[in-house]
């Protein structure tokens, strides 16, 4: 029988939205899972923190971090067949920085619908800038690059998602050490303002990608579970061995011990758009949580442990199908809350 852990990121809802939302979810297999538990616990998330909840809660279970930081660039690195090479690199994430009407903030990259061909141009581009610098590029996807920053130190950056919707000022680094992040920044930012990628992007009524936004350290992986990602980022798909274009064939994952990400709640989460939001919990609702429980009550999974997340948080809990027994528990999504 499989252990299996289920992460959902963005799985709980803003509390101010959180009893209409659960009021209009009809999930009664979640209910069920996260009602007849054999241990649950919510965590919340640290002031100043510069990685979400689950972020950092994923940095720690996969042993990537880095004097408590996650430390993702290495291990996604070699995800997209990329070495290392007992250099430091950083985690690159083209964006597009808005100016609000007193900051400036980055847009969610999943709106960007960045192709290959309109990130490689950019890539050559920033590519010759970064040498120039001496600071070496490379392409994992098309949202996912790396730059090499041997003797970066002193400061840290905030990971995308982190960033997105909030006020640039509060995470941009300000200290003497952080000077050639801001330099190289400026310098891709003026080299894509006219880029012919850009103006192609425009033409189709897109939005200019015009932020090269450094993050995350480098850290190789400790013994790492078998990692499986649905609708996840190209930089987290990549630290797993399975890449889910569907939900339709569960049968593999819950055949065998391992962690599953479900990341298809976080853009509507971001953009708070709640309609949208309800709508792939019912999908997962179908898709996922009513298998699984079924797996449960007939013993193809021993364990399931679900890690729920917010901006603002996190909840552990555990279930079994000892647990599932207890009919006393009435099935509710409370926990949502």
């Amino acid at each position: 029988m499989a252990h299996i852990t289920l992460v959902l990121p963005f799985a709980l809802p803003l509390p101010e939205f959180a009893p209409d939302l659960i009021r209009a979810l009809d999930a009664p297999a979640l209910a069920a899972l996260l009602s007849r538990t054999s241990n649950a616990r919510r965590l919340p998330v640290s002031d100043g923190a510069y990685a979400l909840p689950h972020e950092s809660w994923l940095a720690r279970t996969l042993r990537l971090s880095s004097d408590g930081r996650p430390a993702f660039a290495h291990a996604a690195m070699r995800g997209f067949g990329l070495d290392p090479n007992g250099a430091t690199w950083r985690l690159v994430t083209p964006g597009h920085i808005q100016v609000a009407r007193s900051h400036l903030m980055m847009a969610d990259p999943r709106q960007l619908h960045l192709n290959d061909a309109d990130s490689r141009a950019l890539f050559d581009s920033a590519c010759a800038l970064c040498e120039e610098l001496g600071q070496a590029l490379a392409y994992g996807d098309a949202t996912t690059w790396f730059l090499r920053a041997d003797g970066w130190s002193g400061f840290e950056t905030a990971s995308p998602d982190t960033v997105v919707g909030m006020d640039l000022t509060d995470f941009m680094p300000k200290n003497a050490e952080a000077r050639p992040f801001r330099r190289l920044q400026n310098e891709v930012q003026m080299a894509w303002h006219a880029h012919p990628a850009n103006a192609a992007r425009e033409a189709r009524r897109l939005a200019p990608v015009n932020a090269f936004w450094v993050w995350g350290d480098g850290g190789e992986p400790g013994s790492m579970p078998t990692l499986t990602t649905y609708a996840a980022p190209g930089w987290l798909a990549a630290l797993g061995k399975e890449r889910l274009d569907t939900l339709d064939a569960l049968g593999g994952v819950l055949a065998s011990d391992g962690m599953l990400i479900a990341g298809n709640l976080a853009e509507a989460a971001i953009a708070a758009d709640w309609s949208a939001w309800l709508g792939q919990m019912q999908h997962l609702e179908s898709a996922l949580f009513a298998p699984l429980l079924a797996a449960l009550k007939d013993g193809r999974v021993r364990e399931l442990r679900m890690v729920l997340s917010s901006r603002e948080g996190l909840l552990e809990s555990s279930t079994t199908p000892m647990a599932q027994r207890k009919f006393w528990r009435r099935p509710t999504l409370d926990a949502l809350t």
